[in-house]
């Protein structure tokens, strides 16, 4: 039999279900149990949910546990490159063979049944984990929490919510109380949770849910507060006050962020060595992040170029926050999005900051929205905006009346993969 690489197994595994999100566990019990149920041997777990700030704040605890010399596993989705970046065994992310052989065990053991590509490949993950030593797993919820795949775990060390918004209405519910509902199936009788700064309406939800079970809370602004201070950050919970640098991720969010992080950390007793390198040494793609080399970068020139990969009207706030605090400086937008996100609710905050909007459509996505109509809702937004075949063909135009400019690639995940792949 010829060896097949783990590209040929994913694009077997995406025929499996026809629909990308269909949310039940059913069927990863199902595979789990047929594989010996692996997620009763992972090293103790963090379980981490919420709209907003998941990844970073992932990737904070990570370098925190990971500078006190711990081995940790992440698993976090989606991918931007390539889908090795999901798992992370041991602080190494997966190798192609140990990939490869994880997800045949799972293609084989599934016998094929109906299972959706992310079930099978969270399950392949737990698999990886399952069988590879290491101090602590980092979960990261793929979509709301309740019937979330990862959501397998009967005794997690410690679960997570970062600040939940609306986000996903047609999986999660219409309302900020219904979706914080299924963020909230995370939490386990009995098990601590942390709980990053949250609505009225959400919060509510969240206590209520933690107080039916006797989870105790670490609620922010309850039990502990963050918050810049003379160009620095001072957090402080029950057991006292850190003075720590700002996180190198950039934005006001991103303290929120890194507030959860130390919470989690302080909760597992590590010291404030571990909570520096927290904030100091945490590495997220795509979260305001500044191209200085590559390809693209090179066709810039002397203009600022920067990706960010946040998509609903949350992230539109914390975006439209971090290009209100920028140097003063002409900004241009490179926008594509899809088609099931809220783009007048992501683009309104960030008018009052854009000088200009090109919208493209996102290369090899199906459910990318047309550059017309995403153009049309930047006029909407009052920006003034056109479209373009290509990143590369808007940042030349923008380029050509303004090569001074700060040009910011935004809008998806997937289109900040896009450029990621070709830039890299």
């Amino acid at each position: 039999m010829i060896a097949q690489g783990s590209d040929v197994i994913l694009k077997r595994m995406m025929a499996l279900h026809p629909k990308i999100i269909d949310l039940t566990l059913d069927r990863v019990w199902h595979l789990l149990d047929a594989l010996g149920n692996p997620q009763h041997d992972l090293p103790p777990v963090i379980h981490i949910a919420g709209t907003n700030g998941k990844g970073s704040t992932q990737a904070m605890i990570r370098a925190g546990l990971e500078a006190a010399g711990k081995r940790v596993h992440a698993y976090t989705s989606p991918h931007l490159a390539r889908f090795h970046e999901r798992i992370r065994l041991a602080g190494e992310l997966i190798s192609e063979d140990a990939l490869t052989a994880v997800l045949d065990e799972c293609y084989a053991a599934n016998n094929g049944e109906t299972i959706t590509y992310f079930e099978i490949t969270t399950v392949a993950a737990i698999l990886a984990f399952a069988r590879t030593p290491a101090d602590y797993t980092l979960l990261e919820v793929g979509l709301g929490g309740r019937l979330d795949a990862t959501n397998v775990i009967e005794k997690p060390a410690m679960t997570v919510i970062t600040p939940v918004s609306i986000d996903h209405q047609q999986y999660l519910g219409d309302t900020l109380a219904l979706i914080a509902g299924e963020k909230a199936g995370i939490i386990k009788r009995g098990v601590p949770c942390v709980v990053g700064p949250q609505e009225d309406a959400a919060l509510e939800v969240i206590e209520g849910v933690a107080q039916r079970l006797g989870a105790p809370l670490m609620v922010y602004g309850q039990h502990w507060h963050i918050g810049p201070d003379h160009g620095r950050m001072a957090f402080q919970d029950e057991t006292g006050l850190l003075d720590l640098p700002l996180p190198n991720l950039i934005g006001a969010h991103q303290v929120q962020n890194a507030g959860a992080a130390l919470m989690v950390l302080r909760a597992l007793g590590l010291d404030e060595a571990a909570c520096t390198a927290a904030v100091t040494g945490a590495q997220w793609p795509a979260r305001m992040q500044r191209l200085r080399s590559g390809p693209l970068a090179e066709r810039a020139g002397d203009a600022e170029l920067w990706l960010d990969g946040g998509h609903n009207p949350a992230a539109g706030e914390a975006l439209a926050e971090v290009l209100g605090n920028l140097p003063k400086r002409p900004t241009h937008l490179i926008c594509g999005m899809l088609n099931t996100k809220d783009i007048d609710g992501y683009l309104r905050p960030l008018a009052a900051h854009t000088a200009s909007l090109t919208a493209v459509s996102i290369p090899g996505e199906t459910n990318t929205l047309p550059a017309a109509t995403t153009a049309e809702a930047a006029e909407r937004a009052g920006m003034q905006a056109d479209t373009a075949g290509s990143v590369a063909q808007a940042l030349d135009a923008i380029l050509t009346v303004d090569p001074q400019a700060r040009v910011l690639i935004c809008g998806s995940l997937y289109l900040a993969g896009n450029i990621l792949r070709e830039n890299g």
